[in-house]
């Protein structure tokens, strides 16, 4: 019985054979009742050794790099999740370029992120929450002495550092105190409990998922001397100026971007760049229709690199890195030969430009020259997204040192870096997952039945996968949808795996990292039958191949997933069970109730809702709710700003009224991430299980169908 037990990852059919052999030979004489124990034992052994809900507490994640001045360190943050606190830490750690060092920098309870080196690498500056709200701090990197430097009551963003090291500039919002009614009211007596004050909302955009109503604030450039002081704000005027911040080579002026034109709240894709110096006087460098955005000056101040978007009114256009004089003049498109969006720039030298895109399912960092020529240095980036397998990656370079965050399909991100030859420098999960039998992904392209279209998808298969059954599927449908997954880590469907279902994801039409063509493929057809098409002929193949089992195919997703899985069960009754997350339910309410609806009713649909009800209704999944007769459950954040709980709450009554069994799960607390918190990660995840497993009966039974 011992030799059984030592080899647990053996099949249940071989050890079976292996039984049978010990029986032969007359060493067994109890043979059913020892067989049926040991199945169960090894059921046991086997279920502990996969990935488990409580393992998400215990993952880590590196999240941001920072390459320093001498290109001889990294300093990166490292997230970890508190299962006492039910959240994220972030704390940051320092790694030598070599491999030979790797320590601590700044670690405790508190959460330290943002990190930025001085241009002479003897300080770091970083945000922390360590006294409540978050404050810029700096650290002197020879004593390990740390200052406040700020004491503010916004949260700072884009901390930049003066090339002299004297000043940090960064973003901060400010309140507008304004007042829209000269309201007067009698005075309340001392001691006396009224209900809270009226709230009065006057803007086009008075909301934001995460932040609910927001009070009427702009945010504008600050600049504060690096060894502490009183932040002094640069900017002027009634508009947002967002984004990265960068020093011309004199640090007598800052270059930003912004849309200061007084119907800002109408453009959500133009903004334009500026420059602003010491005394608050603005100048505006570029002008073009679109949102020229990330302005990085060159080191020796002749150029500035920004990212360009065309303002054509589609719901994706690609974004491309421009180069021009640092007077605005002679605009140069160094990437118009790709045909994806591109970000995150950093000048190698005056005549070379790091930048990121996403291709096929992946990130990498490619640089270029103001010649023209492209060449790509590192590749594989991902796994900063611990829940799906989202394209979510990041880099820092100096010089020929880059670094970035990388993962496996295996593995959450560790920090890498390339000189000439790749090098890992963390390995953070092995102690938790090394002893870890994790499903295997695998890659499947094929052509979409509605009209050939290729389509790139990966699927998960359960532990101790045999290739002579077929397995229960689920269909896992990616937001957006202008977004992608990839074959990276993910603990959400890797914990679907661990429970005996291959996990089928895809990157449909309108995914990003195929082009423009493809990301527009969905316009104005998001959700439909092309979509939809997309993700069954993925299934269809695998059933095909004899992996899955075609009487027990399940359906979900969330945000633009969970509208994709919405309007599927509209159109098929193939699934046994459904779980819409966060969806759209019904267009005609949802842009007028959303957080998004300035920017989608002018960039995703022909016009205003009352004006193309026909064209918003076919859009909905509402539309198709008669169709409907698959078990349903919808889950949504009761503080969801992006898709409002009264899109789903549409849903469940609909349903209801058409007597499908459905159950309604609210997040209490959450707004549009529902899974943003580790427990409400295992609670999505472990919800979606529970009720597949209600409608799949042979899952409950622990059985498999042997494949034809």
């Amino acid at each position: 019985m011992s030799f059984i037990r030592n080899h647990r990852y053996l099949s249940t059919s071989t050890r079976q054979a292996m039984w049978a052999v010990l029986l032969s030979l007359g060493t067994l004489t109890q043979p059913a009742t020892v067989l049926a124990d040991t199945e169960a034992e090894s059921a046991a052994i086997d279920s502990n050794h996969h990935f488990q809900s409580e393992d998400i507490f215990n993952l880590e994640y590196v999240s941001e790099v920072q390459v320093s001045p001498n290109g001889k360190n990294i300093a990166y943050v490292r997230r970890s999740n508190d299962i006492m606190s039910d959240s994220s830490r972030a704390n940051v750690w320092l790694a030598s370029v070599d491999g030979k060092s790797h320590r601590p920098l700044l670690s405790s309870k508190k959460n330290y992120y943002s990190i930025r080196w001085s241009s002479d690498g003897s300080r770091l500056a970083y945000l922390s929450n360590e006294e409540g709200k978050p404050q810029l701090y700096v650290r002197w990197m020879d004593t390990g002495q740390t200052a406040l430097v700020t004491n503010v009551t916004s949260s700072p963003s884009n901390i930049t550092w003066s090339p002299d090291g004297k000043h940090i500039a960064f973003t901060m919002s400010v309140d507008a105190k304004e007042k829209p009614l000269d309201v007067k009211m009698p005075k309340k007596p001392e001691g006396a409990k009224w209900s809270p004050s009226f709230q009065y909302i006057t803007k086009a955009r008075y909301q934001a998922d995460g932040r609910g109503i927001l009070e009427p604030a702009y945010t504008h450039v600050f600049i504060v001397p690096s060894e502490a002081g009183t932040a002094r704000q640069l900017t002027s005027g009634n508009y947002h100026h967002n984004g990265g911040l960068s020093f011309s080579p004199d640090g007598d002026k800052i270059y930003f971007s912004a849309n200061r034109s007084d119907n800002w709240e109408y453009e959500p894709v133009e903004g334009d760049i500026f420059s602003v110096d010491m005394m608050g006087n603005i100048a505006q460098l570029t002008s073009e229709k679109g949102l020229e955005s990330s302005p990085v000056v060159s080191p020796d101040g002749k150029h500035i690199a920004y990212a360009y978007r065309d303002d054509e009114k589609v719901m994706y256009k690609n974004s491309y890195l421009y180069v021009m004089k640092s007077d605005g003049t002679d605009a140069q498109n160094l990437t118009k030969d790709i045909d994806n969006s591109v970000s995150n720039f950093h000048w190698k030298n005056n005549k070379h430009i790091y930048f990121q895109q996403s291709v096929r399912g992946l990130a990498q960092v490619d640089v270029v020259a103001l010649s023209g020529k492209v060449k790509t240095v590192a590749s594989g980036l991902g796994g900063t997204t611990l829940g799906r397998p989202y394209v979510f990656g990041t880099y820092h370079a100096v010089g020929d040192v880059v670094a970035y965050t990388k993962g496996r399909t295996d593995r959450p991100a560790d920090l890498f870096v390339t000189t000439k030859n790749e090098r890992q420098l963390t390995a953070l999960n092995e102690d938790v997952l090394d002893h870890k039998q994790l499903g295997e992904v695998k890659e499947i392209v094929y052509q979409s039945s509605i009209d050939g279209e290729e389509i790139q998808g990966w699927y998960i298969l359960p532990p101790n996968y045999e290739s002579t059954k077929t397995y229960p599927l689920i269909l896992e449908i990616h937001g957006g949808p202008n977004l992608a997954y990839g074959p990276v880590f993910t603990a959400e469907l890797q914990r679907m795996a661990a429970e005996g279902y291959v996990v089928f994801y895809d990157n449909h039409r309108g995914s990003t990292g195929y082009g423009e063509r493809f990301a527009l493929l969905l316009q104005g057809k998001y959700s439909s039958e092309y979509d939809f098409s997309d993700h069954m002929s993925g299934v269809d193949a695998l059933i095909e191949k004899g992996i899955a089992d075609p009487e027990r195919l399940f359906i979900t997703g969330g945000s633009a997933g969970g509208i994709a899985s919405a309007y599927a069960i509209g159109l098929t009754d193939r699934f046994k069970a459904a779980v819409v997350a966060k969806p759209v339910i019904n267009w005609l309410s949802k842009v007028l109730t959303a957080d998004s609806g300035l920017y989608q009713i002018p960039f995703q649909f022909p016009g205003k809702p009352w004006d193309n009800v026909e064209h918003y209704w076919k859009r909905s999944p509402l539309s198709l709710v008669g169709n409907v007769t698959t078990p349903t459950m919808l889950i949504t954040g009761v503080e969801d700003k992006r898709t409002p709980m009264s899109e789903t709450e549409q849903f469940y009554q609909a349903l209801k009224l058409q007597k499908v069994d459905t159950v309604l799960v609210r997040v209490p607390e959450s707004p549009h991430g529902i899974a943003s918190k580790p427990s409400r990660m295992i609670g999505k995840v472990e919800n979606i299980l529970a009720w597949f497993k209600k409608y799949d009966s042979a899952q409950s039974q622990n059985t498999h169908v042997e494949a034809k």
